[in-house]
């Protein structure tokens, strides 16, 4: 127990000494640090550039790292991000001997205290020109300034959209000092990109690289070089949300359209569905034009609506052509000879479109048209019988009212009113066949009146079920060609 108490007791005075010393050495540290402070800025001007030698290059060294894109905006073309800009350079009027000061090799500053280069961002598009957030530099004893600031940049970035999308952008940040010349002061880059370790991961865009190149650029005012260092943004849009909400409902309502071929002509919705479906198209249309900029690139997804929209038209324009020649009624001229052997012989057959009022082949159907044929058969043997009857009767009329009349005169002697009676006994006979001859005939035009108004429909439907087939062809290769220019 003793020892225990003692070995504790120990530990306890040796962490006190340490916290002690470490106070003391602070206490030391802050002592020196307040006088190398007074020291070096005593005849220290921050408004001239730090050379021994005024005809000497100032070498600045910058480093970008990005840490968020906060906002793309395609329209105004303005991309904002959150940077940390880092900047080193020398300066020869700030170095010390860090033996005179117990050992400190390094103090923190604020940066309106030092000279700093004027590096700013050229393709600002920002209307806040504020000065740099003043953090502290960090001083080493060797003359060697770093100064860490964050900035948020508003920077104008040429946008293509003609893969929106499927797009991908390339923005640049040109950096380069305002003022001084490159005779003056020279940036050099830390890096060939800039660093993207400490990236937060965007919701509507990847980060393919950040690639950074130096410039020399001789500027007619001048002729003077001015460097500068562009670092190039690759951005690739993640599409996932404009599919599913731009995309993805306008190639299932495009696949609408086709489908009004297929309804029926008595229905009256056919125009209806047309232009329902235009109209909801032209609503997607709007919502991608507010989002693109008004340039003449059109975006992909656009050139898809204007397709689609120009096909669902041509299909409405269609649809109304084939409900007039639907309607073609008993008056229209009859079917022409070519497009009854065309669409009535051929394209029925090959769009297994059936007659009017069918739907299919069922033995049921079948049966009841046989019976139908037998049934019309027999009315047509039965009428031709009748029409040789009476025309049979016509004939025997005649001698029989002969053969009356001679017998009568043979047999009984009857003259006067019982011949009249029986001549006039015959033309009651042919009264009555021209009234049943008249309505035969009726019944025949009526007939062909019909069967002309139904092979009308029958050109209508096969009309319809043609156009179908196309437009659902033609639908589904744009729909492939904007898939596969997107990959």
């Amino acid at each position: 127990m003793k020892r225990s108490s003692l070995s504790s007791f120990s530990v306890s005075l040796w962490l006190l000494f340490t916290a002690v010393m470490l106070q003391a050495v602070e206490s030391a540290k802050g002592k020196y640090a307040h006088m190398l402070f007074n020291e070096l800025f005593e005849d220290y001007s921050n408004a001239l550039r730090p050379v021994e030698d005024t005809d000497k290059v100032l070498n600045v060294t910058l480093q970008i790292t990005l840490s968020q894109i906060k906002d793309m905006d395609e329209r105004n073309q303005i991309l904002s991000a959150y940077l940390w800009i880092r900047q080193s350079w020398y300066d020869a009027y700030l170095k010390w001997d860090k033996d005179k000061y117990d050992g400190l090799d390094s103090i923190r500053i604020p940066s309106n205290l030092v000279w700093r280069p004027d590096i700013v961002l050229y393709n600002k598009a920002d209307d806040d020109f504020s000065e740099p957030v003043n953090t502290n530099v960090v001083l080493r004893y060797d003359g060697k300034i770093t100064w860490d600031a964050p900035a948020i940049t508003k920077s104008s970035c040429v946008v293509d959209v003609s893969y929106f999308p499927f797009d991908s952008q390339q923005c640049n940040l040109t950096f380069g000092s305002w003022t001084y010349n490159g005779n003056q002061v020279d940036i050099i880059n830390s890096l060939d990109s800039g660093d993207l370790s400490d990236f937060i991961e965007d919701v509507e865009w990847e980060i393919h690289g950040m690639p950074a190149v130096k410039n020399i650029i001789t500027y007619g005012c001048c002729s003077e070089p001015y460097p500068d260092v562009t670092f190039t943004l690759i951005l690739k849009r993640k599409s996932s949300f404009y599919i599913f909400n731009l995309l993805l409902p306008c190639i299932l309502i495009s696949f609408l359209a086709p489908l009004g071929f297929y309804l029926p002509a008595d229905s009256g919705e056919k125009v209806s569905l047309g232009v329902t479906v235009l109209l909801a198209l032209t609503v997607f249309q709007l919502m991608v034009a507010e989002i693109m900029p008004p340039s003449e690139n059109v975006p992909l997804i656009g050139k898809y609506y204007i397709a689609t929209m120009t096909m669902i038209t041509a299909s409405t324009a269609l649809t109304i052509i084939i409900m007039n020649l639907h309607h073609c009624g008993s008056e229209a001229k009859p079917v022409p000879q070519w497009a009854r052997v065309v669409i009535l012989d051929y394209m029925s057959k090959i769009f297994f479109v059936y007659d009017v009022g069918e739907n299919c082949t069922s033995p049921k159907r079948e049966k009841e048209e046989q019976r139908k044929l037998e049934g019309d058969d027999g009315c047509q043997r039965r009428h031709k019988e009748v029409r040789s009857h009476l025309s049979n009767n016509r004939n025997d009329d005649c001698d029989l009212k002969e053969k009356l009349n001679g017998n009568l005169h043979k047999s009984y002697g009857v003259h006067g009113e019982n011949v009249r009676e029986t001549v006039n006994c015959c033309s009651c006979y042919k009264v009555l066949i021209k009234n049943i001859e008249y309505i035969a005939n009726c019944v025949r035009d009526h007939k062909a009146n019909r069967a002309k108004g139904i092979e009308w429909k029958k050109v209508a439907k096969v009309m319809d079920r043609f156009f179908m087939w196309i437009f659902f062809i033609m639908v589904f290769f744009m729909s492939v060609l904007i898939i596969g220019k997107a990959a």
